[in-house]
């Protein structure tokens, strides 16, 4: 959560949807909660609460052995009526990113001699992992409509997408890319 609001939402956090696992509603408290203003009465309060406008829903799958049985969907933060629809009832795009972080690293694969003893080598493998997906894969979903003649759409990858370069990088391009140190922040 840290990241994310390092990464462009200071002051509150993005629309999501989570499975029911892990502490996430205690992280976007920690993380984005604001204590209210002390009214002068009784104790003042301490405690971090959410804000009016944060969409966070979790998407319980319940299951017996390997199938799927039944999916319930709790809003957490936000109207029940509406974050479902902003959000997206499904965790598709988290476990599709999953999958193919997978593919990509094999460090990341269940059950698997790549594994990474330190931490270092982990974070610098999932970064190379990153820096290739946004820089050198285009992406089908990501194509731009052109035309020139027979050819309709323009591959795009993540990076040309969000304007951060204006071509498709090569593996060597990348590879011979100095990257400043103070932007590769290995924590």
């Amino acid at each position: 959560m840290a990241q994310l609001k390092d990464r462009g939402h200071p002051d509150a956090p993005p629309a999501m949807a989570t499975d029911g696992k892990g502490d996430y509603r205690e992280a976007l408290l920690d993380t984005w909660g604001q204590v209210p203003e002390y009214s002068g009465v009784g104790r003042p309060p301490t405690l971090k609460r959410p804000q009016k406008e944060w969409q966070y829903l979790q998407v319980v799958k319940t299951r017996s052995g390997s199938r799927l049985i039944g999916v319930t969907i709790k809003v957490i933060y936000g109207d029940v009526e509406t974050v479902p629809d902003v959000v997206g009832a499904h965790t598709a795009y988290v476990e599709r990113t999953n999958l193919t972080s997978r593919q990509m690293n094999g460090r990341l694969v269940r059950k698997t001699l790549s594994y990474s003893k330190q931490l270092d080598a982990l974070t610098a493998s999932c970064a190379w992992e990153d820096w290739v997906y946004n820089l050198t894969r285009p992406l089908k979903t990501l194509a731009k409509r052109v035309n020139e003649g027979q050819r309709r759409w323009q591959a795009q990858t993540p990076a040309m997408a969000a304007g951060l370069t204006d071509h498709q990088w090569t593996v060597k391009e990348l590879l011979l890319t100095v990257v400043a140190p103070a932007a590769f922040n290995m924590k």
